[in-house]
């Protein structure tokens, strides 16, 4: 069989992950294939050819979307003129619904198969993407155990693959290093701010972080450091970001969040993807989210689930607090991770339901090996190579 070509795309961090990694699994399948497409940095180190930064997809919120629109469809425009010059034989997009969806009802039209890895939350809200998925979507890949269940009755051709983060999330050194490395003491307890990794979010975040971190340091002694990734870190430039930074108490790390969270005694975790690996990782956490006041009054009205945090409800219960919107202050983050420092039995506690939904989210297979031979079986079936 000739070498296929492949039109990837990704529009977050963890997208750029999982999607660099399915990439990898699918050199080893087809060693000629070649990958274009919207790519983060871990894509691009894949050998992904950018035709579009992912970086610029990375918007969250119903209204803070809408600034954005006219950007966002210069690169849809992007990606959908070279998917029609060049004619993979097939199209994997990663999460980030809002656009990928469209691409995918373009690429319908051009006959493209669509692999959707990591479904999006209609079980949760917008339940009329359902018809999308179903028309427009060859194979949805989902890591979530209970989403298969899900959209299989609903006629859409799902796929429970496992959560890739189960296999990948692990620090790569020991709590001595870590803190020998970045100078942080090791005779009192280290408390990781995780803002999220996209700046809108880190924006809203940061001013109520930095007075959580003040309060906290005032009431005892503790470490504070913020965990971003790479990608994520506000350039030297940014004063909104680095002025009060730099009056605070908290010591930024750039690109090793995993080991931040690993060795930490209490996360100040945003709700999404770092919850998940804070659960994996077996930290104890707060979680807590903002967005304007429109997007959550908006919101409100079209989310159906009991908790916001998927850890919560990956457990089915609430087994970490849920700070949203105006309940995320500092006075209520500080007092909520002053409660769990000061509760070893409630901490320990977590910690075994954390287990419980890392359990949960372990597959028996590689979900990346699993995604990439569904990938192959879908190129083979259809014969369709460049």
């Amino acid at each position: 069989m000739p070498a296929p070509k492949i039109l990837i795309s990704a529009g977050e961090a963890s997208g750029d992950l999982y999607a660099a990694r399915l990439v990898e699994a699918l050199k080893a399948r087809f060693p000629d294939a070649s990958f274009f497409g919207c790519a983060g940095p871990r894509m691009k180190e894949a050998g992904v050819r950018p035709v579009v930064d992912a970086s610029s997809l990375a918007v969250v919120g119903l209204v803070e979307v809408v600034s954005h629109i006219p950007r966002i469809y210069g690169e849809y425009r992007k990606i959908l003129e070279t998917a029609a010059r060049e004619r993979p034989a097939l199209a994997v997009l990663t999460d980030s619904p809002d656009f990928h969806l469209r691409v995918a009802r373009r690429l319908r039209r051009l006959d493209i198969p669509v692999v959707f890895l990591v479904a999006p939350q209609v079980w949760a809200w917008r339940k009329g993407r359902i018809r999308a998925l179903r028309r427009y979507v060859d194979r949805l890949l989902c890591i979530f155990p209970f989403e298969e269940e899900f959209f299989r009755p609903r006629g859409v051709r799902a796929t429970y693959v496992g959560h890739p983060l189960a296999r990948l999330v692990k620090p790569s050194m020991s709590r001595e290093q870590f803190f020998r490395q970045h100078r942080i003491p090791q005779d009192r307890p280290m408390v990781v701010l995780l803002p999220g990794s996209r700046r809108g979010e880190i924006g809203r975040h940061l001013p109520e972080l930095v007075d959580a971190a003040a309060r906290l340091a005032r009431q005892r002694a503790v470490s504070l450091v913020m965990a971003l990734p790479a990608m994520a870190v506000p350039a030297a430039g940014d004063a909104k970001f680095w002025e009060p930074i730099q009056r605070s108490p908290i010591q930024v790390v750039e690109g090793q969040t995993w080991d931040a969270i690993a060795h930490a005694d209490l996360a100040l975790a945003a709700s999404g993807t770092v919850t998940i690996e804070a659960a994996l990782l077996g930290a104890p956490m707060v979680t807590f989210y903002r967005v304007t006041g429109l997007s959550w009054l908006l919101g409100r009205f079209l989310v159906d689930v009991p908790f916001f945090s998927m850890v919560n409800l990956v457990a089915g219960k609430q087994i970490v607090p849920e700070l949203m919107q105006n309940e995320m202050r500092g006075e209520r983050l500080a007092r909520e991770a002053g409660r769990l420092l000061s509760d070893s039995a409630r901490r320990q506690r977590m910690k075994e339901d954390l287990a419980v939904v890392a359990a949960r989210l372990a597959a028996n297979e590689d979900p990346l090996e699993k995604a990439a031979s569904l990938v192959e079986d879908l190129i083979e079936s259809t014969g369709n190579v460049s």
